[in-house]
């Protein structure tokens, strides 16, 4: 582990800890050479797929992106963040579960939407009224319907 002071790749593990949910190890190094202490941790890092486009392109997947979207759609309703992250957690978990290296985008706006309806219906239509490109009021109505 590089330095962060000094950029020395010689440092030193100093002390190993296991955080209490068990998904984080904590580990405090000194550097060698300007012995200085800092502190690194660890965590698990799962592959998700690769999401493509309507276009064909391919990005990768971005927790921040899919976070930043729900919250829009939730903007001045009442959800708790909790029930944000486990839904994302539901999504990312049903993304990992696929097995799939690529997924397209069409398929996680439906998993969105489906966490969305059961987190909040005004939420809901917000994210459909963008996702699904309503071009009349009857497209509008009909997602209503799909509510009621």
């Amino acid at each position: 582990m590089r330095c962060p002071f000094c950029h020395n790749d010689d440092t030193q593990v100093l002390d190993t800890r296991v955080s209490d949910e068990g998904d984080t190890i904590r580990r405090r190094r000194r550097c060698a050479k300007c012995d200085k202490r800092f502190t690194t941790y660890e965590r698990v890092e799962l592959l998700l797929p690769a999401i493509v486009k309507k276009n064909g392109s391919r990005v990768d997947y971005s927790h921040d992106k899919l976070e930043s979207s729900i919250k829009l759609a939730l903007r001045k309703r009442p959800v708790s963040s909790d029930s944000v992250d486990e839904a994302i957690g539901r999504i990312e978990e049903k993304l990992l579960s696929l097995g799939e290296k690529e997924i397209p985008s069409e398929r996680v706006g439906e998993l969105v939407m489906r966490e969305l309806k059961r987190l909040d219906k005004v939420a809901y239509i917000r994210f459909a009224s963008v996702y699904r490109s309503f071009a009349d009021i009857e497209s509008f109505e009909s997602a209503l319907k799909e509510l009621k």
